[in-house]
C-alpha cells in the first residue's frame, strides 16, 4: 500500500508542477514583454518620415512602452502570488 501512495504521491507533485508551469499568467507576461521590446525597439528607431504619419507621435515607443508594462505586471503577480497546487480531491 506504502508504494502505491509514493506513486500518487509522486503524481500530485508533477500534477502541481505542470499547472504552475502552464498558468495563463506566465504566457500571457511573457508574450506582452517580447511584444512590448519589438515594438518599443520599432519606436526608438523610427524614422522622422514615420513620426510624420503619426502627427509627431511616436506611437510605436508608447505602445511598446504600455506592453511591456503590462507583460511585467502579469511576471510580477505570478511572482507574488504562485498558483496554490491542487488538492487531492480535486
Amino acid at each position: 500500500m506504502s508504494e502505491l501512495q509514493r506513486e500518487v504521491t509522486e503524481l500530485e507533485r508533477k500534477s502541481a508542477s505542470a499547472a504552475r508551469l502552464f498558468d495563463i499568467r506566465r504566457i500571457i507576461g511573457g508574450l506582452f514583454t517580447l511584444y512590448g521590446v519589438i515594438v518599443g525597439g520599432a519606436g526608438v528607431f523610427a524614422s522622422s518620415a514615420d513620426l510624420k504619419k503619426a502627427q509627431g507621435v511616436n506611437i510605436n515607443l508608447w505602445t511598446g512602452l504600455g506592453m511591456l508594462a503590462l507583460g511585467l505586471f502579469f511576471l510580477v503577480w505570478l511572482k507574488l502570488r504562485p498558483t496554490a497546487p491542487p488538492t487531492p480531491g480535486e
